[in-house]
């Protein structure tokens, strides 16, 4: 009797702990399976604030790249002190700013300094401000495209950057910069229910729903961060960054479970981490853990309440047929709760669905054979053919441009092998109308919630518009060249026309003299005097063919050259007129000065025009006063030649003008001179300027670089 008792005692604990341990195993399961449901749904959040940030990036990206190619852009870079190329490229990045959205679009040199800028005439104006310490700045610089995201400068406001290199024909000449705002995409995030956050590849959190969590690290940063932040100003004088307030309980299905407070209230979130590799940037979305654990109790509670039915079914065995209707309740209420399970779970994957067939991106999923496994209506739209027509296709497939039939087939093998391009590609499809489609492709590894690779998925994005308006701006380009052209050929007739008189000139009082002589027999010096009309015919044939360089640079005579060497040409034509009018030159020439590179004829124009205006600014002074005083000596840059007269001097109001084409002070100047000067030494890779002496009369100064 007592083993009997005890055999039962024990049959029922084994019962109990069967029972406890169905629980307690139907409480896991419903955990996991809510926490599939929570991660499905936390990527394709992520996917989708993903999908928003790269196409905030890819909308401005085209940006730099346009502003660096404008003619006026590439102008002002070249002649810094144009004030009115200035302005005119300030309005152009405004109303690219304006057009765009962008914050700010602005125009850096070589040393950093901004010359230009979309907010000039705001008083946070980028203009003057100097960029040489930014990370992008240093990219771009060096040839490269630069994104950095920080706080700015000048205006402490926070934004992402990217640059990019304007180059010239004599390469980088500085960068270009365009500034997008993140904060509409931070107040939306602080609009959801649940806490998104943006870190930097230092762990630094810039973007967060949570202010309290921004400019907060992951993880303590090393000191050689903190220097690199505090270097380059990326969170402008902040130097300390204190661990996110995160107690993290585990690790689970790729994401991790956090302890914090939240406005004060202890929350339990579940974290899930995605990588911007081509921003290295690392996105973060939660979602509330309580509705996991929710799913846990039902389903302990749901187990329990079968458990007891069971056991009261065993119990109540002989009285099957008084308890036949609270079993039947009991199996309504549970065929009701998994009913309503269901519906949920229905509603949950339409709502998926109607997310999905909302992209405007095209989303293509391929197995690892190449077969299409899914297309989504966007895609569809975009190629023409239905889903039905797409499923199940292997390469070629019906929407393959037929002209890139090799080429796409050999896209589509590297894609297949693992080796997708990471930042996209451009491919030139074929709508099923007939009409072409272009298109940029995005590709990176299906992986489902196991880790297993499943195959391939693609964001396809219609970029036909972008290619046609790109098509439109270089026609436009082509227009302003032919126009520039046109101007420069009115440029060059009046350029001959000032240039050839000194020549015509000598030759008409060389020809007075030659006749006189000719009158009086002097055969010896009649022969000299036609040596000379020779001679200056010659100089006023290649004084034509150099204004030719101005129109078509290519066709210039380069030779290296001793500065000397040219001065005492161009002194020694016009010695004759500097006796006539009682004007002593003085020369102090460096010796053994490197030389220079550039054309003989241009340069001697340059110097003669200097020493003419020079003569002319003595003329009033008497004659034994008239002194000019011409100068060369090596320099940093290169060789410095000064003209310097003791004339009156330039007017300060018309030393900022003196260089304008057709500005003159003489009556019957046409105020090229000066003009030509400036262009022939820019020509050249110098500069020139003017400045009053201190003691009276004006100073004239070009520099040259060495020859290579």
């Amino acid at each position: 009797m007592q083993g009997r008792f005890t055999a039962r005692h024990w049959r029922w604990l084994l019962l109990g702990l069967a029972a406890l341990w169905l629980i307690v195993q139907s409480g896991n399961w419903a955990e996991r399976h809510e926490m599939e449901a929570r991660t499905a749904a936390l990527r394709q959040a992520a996917a989708a604030h993903v999908l928003g940030l790269r196409g905030l990036v890819e909308r401005h990206d085209f940006l730099p790249y346009a502003a660096a190619r404008h003619p006026d852009v590439l102008a002002l870079l070249q002649s810094p002190q144009d004030a009115a190329l200035r302005a005119r490229v300030n309005r152009y990045f405004a109303d690219l700013q304006t057009t765009t959205g962008a914050a700010a679009l602005f125009l850096v040199d070589r040393n950093g300094l901004t010359l230009s800028s979309s907010n000039w005439n705001q008083p946070a104006s980028f203009v003057g401000e100097s960029y040489r310490q930014r990370p992008y700045f240093e990219d771009a610089i060096q040839g490269r495209r630069g994104f950095f995201y920080g706080l700015g400068l000048t205006t402490g406001q926070s934004g992402m950057f990217i640059a990019e290199p304007v180059r010239g024909e004599d390469g980088i000449l500085g960068v270009a910069v365009v500034k997008v705002s993140l904060e509409p995409l931070q107040n939306a995030w602080m609009r959801g229910t649940d806490p998104v956050l943006l870190r930097d590849s230092r762990g630094v959190v810039f973007l967060s729903a949570v202010p309290e969590w921004l400019f907060h690290a992951a993880s303590p940063l090393s000191a050689a961060d903190l220097h690199w932040i505090s270097a380059h100003r990326q969170y402008g004088a902040r130097n300390s960054f204190p661990q996110l307030p995160w107690r993290i309980q585990s690790r689970a299905a790729g994401g991790h479970i956090v302890h914090t407070l939240l406005q004060g209230r202890p929350r339990t979130l579940y974290a899930l981490d995605t990588a911007l590799p081509e921003l290295g940037w690392t996105l973060t979305v939660t979602t509330d853990m309580k509705e996991v654990a929710q799913a846990r109790q039902l389903a302990l509670i749901l187990s329990f309440t079968l458990l007891a039915l069971l056991l009261l079914t065993i119990l109540y065995w002989r009285l099957r047929e008084k308890r036949f209707v609270e079993q039947r309740t009991a199996r309504l209420e549970l065929e009701r709760r998994v009913e309503a399970r269901t519906r949920d779970l229905e509603e949950a994957h339409t709502f998926r669905k109607a997310m999905e067939d909302s992209l405007l991106v095209g989303m293509r999923a391929r197995d690892p054979e190449g077969r299409i496994i899914y297309v989504n209506p966007a895609f569809c739209r975009m190629v023409g053919y239905d889903a039905e027509e797409l499923l199940g296709c292997r390469p070629p497939y019906p929407y393959w441009h037929p002209d890139e039939l090799e080429k796409q087939a050999k896209v589509s093998d590297d894609v297949l092998q693992g080796r997708a391009v990471p930042y996209g590609y451009e491919s030139r499809i074929r709508h099923k109308d007939g009409h072409d489609v272009i298109t940029m492709i995005y590709t990176a590894a299906l992986v489902d919630a196991r880790g297993v690779h499943r195959g391939w998925m693609s964001s396809v994005v219609d970029i036909t518009a972008q290619k046609q308006a790109e098509a439109r701006q270089r026609d436009q380009e082509l227009r302003l060249e032919r126009s520039a052209r046109l101007a420069s050929v009115g440029e060059m007739a009046s350029t001959l026309a000032h240039e050839l008189n000194q020549p015509l000139m000598a030759l008409s009082n060389f020809a007075l003299a030659a006749r006189a002589l000719a009158d009086r027999g002097a055969s010896s010096l009649l022969a000299e005097t036609l040596n000379d009309i020779i001679a200056q015919s010659r100089r006023a044939s290649e004084i034509v063919k150099r204004v030719r360089v101005f129109i078509n640079p290519q066709r210039a005579q380069y030779e290296n050259l001793q500065l000397a060497e040219v001065i005492n040409h161009a002194v020694a034509l016009l010695k004759p007129e500097l006796q006539r009018h009682h004007a002593q030159l003085q020369l102090q020439l460096e010796e053994g000065t490197p030389p220079v590179r550039g054309d003989r004829v241009l340069l001697e124009q340059v110097l003669m025009n200097l020493i003419h205006n020079a003569l002319h600014a003595v003329q009033p002074l008497p004659a034994g006063q008239r002194s000019i005083l011409l100068l060369s000596q090596r320099v940093e840059q290169g060789v410095c030649v000064t003209v310097a007269d003791n004339g009156a001097g330039i007017p300060a109001a018309q030393l900022e003008q003196i260089f304008a084409p057709f500005f003159t002070s003489k009556p019957d100047g046409l105020g090229l001179g000066l003009n030509i000067c400036r262009t022939i030494v820019e020509a050249h890779g110098g500069s020139i300027t003017v400045e009053n002496r201190p003691d009276g009369g004006a100073a004239f100064t070009f520099t040259l670089p060495l020859a290579s």
